[in-house]
């Protein structure tokens, strides 16, 4: 655990008695603050109550008298699309609101450092898309090359749940855009923005706001290394915001398929080769090609932006191939759950936007592709002309018909994942792929993207061992 500093004998509310809520409680305590909590949802606090926290309703007037902070989960909206009422009484009362990401940045160094050789540094890794995996690959690199590291944020661990930092650790933090929004202290020595698509547009009421909530991790003083993909205008336009000019080598520039030159640093992908070039000069080059663990051209674009945030302290380019080599993958992205008969089964239930779900179709040819769910924002015209090695659809979720209609595909209507595994494994030769990429949220069905994930690993795994 990372005692909480700086507010020692203070009273601090925090709403939301989920993971991250109770973990921040317990961290306050630790540094002998005084948490007053509240959740809504009597079952939270009754679990809060339980662990001797006390619980106020923060809604009550007078609430917030003598209270130093407010602490909010980040299911939790503060601003759009309509601030909490909690949130609202908090600055009303002019007490700050932050979140346990903040909280982790004020209190992760200590006295004890000054006794290091190498003070810890943090990785902070924030996107659209990749950044589950590109945080999972640079750890999983710092443990090939035995280096000390934790994974924790949006994965793994929750923040102030890691273990007080070693001489030289390195901590790797996935961050959400509700988590980089609202942090007060926002440090990392290396901040990594993997790519930018439309997505929570309700939470920061539009693109502009989207972008500004994940352009906070590269705001304040500015981390020491910036790797920022480059494959988008936002990119392109944070990377020249904070480049003091083209040679600057503190920013690293990294495309999934453009080759990239000048004077500065940059790791690119082209034609399936990672290549890293320093003032003009290529210094190393990965084939990507047959790496099992990294499908596709999305996670070319993680591969070089987890290859860039490690070179930028110091990792080797052959132990970063061979961490590459041996990297697994993650359970729900192009996670390969079979193969049977010449056919494959890849479970992408994290693809819960039609960008990610048209980057999972470029990865594989000769598709059966279960789709559907809850639809975001925007629709599904983005997907179209993203089908072509798609060979059949099948559709689930509630609204299974009204989203087969938009598919420029052959589709057929399942409505369950049952239906939809039974029809695909029914039609597939070998060859295909049966790809689970649903290209929508998955609450209509189930209660979380890693549900329905299992879902299609159960049903697929049952029927191969039934024949």
């Amino acid at each position: 655990m990372i005692p909480v500093r700086g507010l020692a004998g203070k009273t601090v509310a925090v709403l939301g008695l989920g993971r991250t809520g109770l973990s921040a409680a317990r961290a306050l305590e630790a540094g002998e603050a005084v948490p007053l909590c509240w959740d809504d949802n009597p079952d939270a606090r009754a679990t809060a109550e339980a662990e001797g926290f006390v619980c106020k309703d923060l809604k009550k007037q007078g609430a917030f008298e003598n209270v130093a902070r407010l602490i909010v989960s980040p299911g939790i909206p503060h601003l759009y699309p309509v601030p909490n009422p909690v949130v609202v009484a908090a600055l009303d009362a002019g007490v700050p609101v932050d979140n346990d990401i903040g909280l982790f940045f004020q209190s992760f160094a200590t006295p004890d450092w000054n006794n290091f050789d190498t003070a810890p540094r943090v990785i902070a890794v924030t996107g659209s898309n990749g950044k589950s995996t590109t945080s999972a690959l640079i750890h999983h690199i710092m443990e090939t090359a035995n280096r000390p590291c934790q994974l924790a944020g949006n994965i793994g661990r929750g923040v102030l749940d890691i273990d007080p930092p070693h001489d030289g650790e390195v901590i790797v933090l996935e961050l959400s855009s509700y988590q980089t929004d609202l942090a007060r202290s926002l440090t990392p020595d290396v901040a990594v923005f993997t790519n930018l698509t439309p997505d929570h547009l309700d939470r920061h009421a539009g693109m502009g706001g989207y972008f500004a909530a994940k352009r906070r991790l590269f705001a304040e003083g500015g981390p020491d290394r910036a790797v920022i993909g480059v494959d988008e205008p936002e990119g392109r336009y944070l990377a020249g915001q904070l480049s003091e000019g083209p040679a600057d080598d503190r920013v690293i520039r990294v495309s999934a398929g453009t080759k990239l030159g000048g004077p500065g640093w940059n790791v690119f992908v082209k034609k399936g080769f990672l290549s890293e070039v320093r003032k003009g000069r290529q210094v190393a080059s990965i084939d990507l090609r047959e790496i099992a663990g990294l499908p596709g051209a999305h996670n070319h674009q993680n591969a070089c932006a987890a290859y860039a945030a490690v070179r930028s302290i110091g990792i080797a380019p052959k132990v970063i191939e061979a961490g590459f080599r041996s990297f697994a993958g993650l359970p729900h992205r192009s996670q390969t759950i079979a193969e049977a008969g010449g056919v494959r089964f890849v479970n992408d239930s994290k693809a819960t936007n039609v960008d990610s779900a048209a980057k999972a179709l470029a990865a594989f040819q000769n598709i059966r592709w279960i789709c559907g769910g809850l639809e975001k924002d925007g629709g599904l015209a983005a997907l179209v002309g993203a089908t072509q090695s798609v060979r059949k659809a099948y559709v689930i979720g509630r609204e299974a018909a009204h989203f087969a209609m938009q598919l420029d595909v052959d589709a057929q209507v399942c409505g369950t994942m049952e239906a939809a595994v039974a029809a695909a494994m029914e039609d597939a030769v070998p060859g295909d792929v049966v790809l689970l990429a649903p290209a929508a949220a998955s609450f209509d069905q189930y209660d979380s993207f890693e549900r329905r994930g299992e879902d299609f690993a159960n049903e697929v795994l049952r029927r191969l061992s039934t024949g």
